[in-house]
């Protein structure tokens, strides 16, 4: 047992009796332990606790958790219902109105594609679309859903692809999967030699053919399928997205139409797509994929 100090025996008789039956060996005077007692003190030999400087944060007003709260967003127009985030709205426009949404080209939109990908492919699904995301390409697009009912309707609608824009688009795709992650090159000239198997009765007018080549090639830039190089504008860089974008189907229903197509000069038939090749009924010898390949047909666009 720890002796009292000296001070100790200038205490009062009562209140080393006190000590002594109660075994406290705190030298203090009452007052001061009372002082403790009511600002919750110990009255122990303990360590002293850390003083309460932070107490005042209990004050604060309080801050929403917006991580676990939904805020609805603010209506885009006037009877605007939409559940999505206007980010997500965003992303699905453009996939519906876009033959595809490339990272290299558009970021922003392809940030938005691979942050909602999930609920897009949902709310795609109920309108039989499906969402094709290429993630070493950075390219996202859209293809119809086939399946038999006669309630189904086809959702894509999109801009007229010509007989000569598939048959380039068909090579380009070959040209870029056989050189797997190397770069494409093509010439101008090299694009003209490969339209040198089609011999069908309809382009026996050269001029008319080079000029239908031509309209060909504009349209892979339109589409962004070829780039020209800065230094030379008849050569073209191949864009690898052909290569995810025309997918195996798709492929596989372009090269059947292209051998009847330079076929057909032999046997004097002529493919559908270039009936009727008359300025005052079409313009040009556009028909969409759809006609070329049947009413009923579901193969994926492209």
């Amino acid at each position: 047992m720890t002796s009292l100090p000296p001070e100790a025996d200038q205490l009062l008789p009562e209140v080393r009796a006190q000590r002594a039956t109660k075994g406290d060996t705190d030298p203090s005077l009452p007052e001061v332990r009372a002082q403790r007692a009511t600002k919750g003190a110990p009255e122990s030999d303990a360590a002293p606790t850390t003083p309460d400087e932070f107490a005042g944060f209990d004050d604060l007003p309080t801050v929403a958790n917006r991580a676990a709260t939904h805020t609805p967003n603010a209506p885009r127009f006037d009877g605007d219902v939409s559940e999505l985030p206007d980010r997500a709205c965003w992303a699905l426009q453009n996939l519906l109105t876009r033959r595809y949404i490339s990272g290299d080209r558009q970021p922003q939109l392809w940030s938005w594609v691979a942050e909602y990908q999930d609920v897009l492919r949902g709310r795609l699904s109920e309108l039989d679309l499906r969402l094709r995301i290429v993630d070493e390409l950075q390219v996202a697009f859209v293809e119809q859903a086939g399946y038999d009912s006669r309630w189904g309707r086809k959702i894509l609608k999109r801009e007229t692809i010509h007989t000569y824009d598939a048959i380039l688009a068909l090579h380009l795709a070959k040209y870029v999967r056989a050189a797997r992650d190397e770069p494409v090159l093509i010439t101008r000239e090299e694009i003209h030699e490969l339209f040198a198997g089609v011999t069908n009765t309809i382009d026996r007018d050269l001029a008319l053919f080079d000029k239908r080549i031509e309209r060909a090639l504009d349209k892979m830039e339109e589409l962004e399928f070829l780039r020209k190089q800065r230094d030379d504008a008849d050569t073209f860089v191949v864009s690898p997205v052909i290569s995810a974008v025309m997918t195996a189907s798709v492929i596989t229903d372009l090269q059947r139409q292209f051998e009847q197509f330079i076929g057909s000069g032999d046997t004097g038939e002529v493919p559908p797509e270039d009936l009727a090749d008359e300025p005052a009924e079409r313009d040009d010898d556009a028909a969409d994929l759809d006609n070329a390949y049947g009413e009923n047909d579901e193969g994926d666009d492209w």
